[in-house]
């Protein structure tokens, strides 16, 4: 019952600082998360346009 009683007094008397903590911790954690995934979007191949020439071949007789 001590060990609870200490854990308790501690948690009240730095309740902000835990707060805190908790929170700077899950913005880090989300932030790398939307990171992660924007970056593997951008790791897909894009798209490639290329400029194909035809030979274009008239078939009218010419005398």
């Amino acid at each position: 019952m001590k060990i609870i009683a200490k854990i308790t007094f501690f948690v009240k008397t730095y309740e902000k600082e835990i707060i805190l903590f908790i929170a700077v911790s899950l913005i880090s954690c989300l932030s790398f998360i939307l990171g992660y995934i924007s970056k593997e979007e951008s790791l897909k191949d894009p798209i490639k346009i290329e400029k194909i020439n035809y030979e274009i071949k008239s078939f009218s007789n010419h005398s």
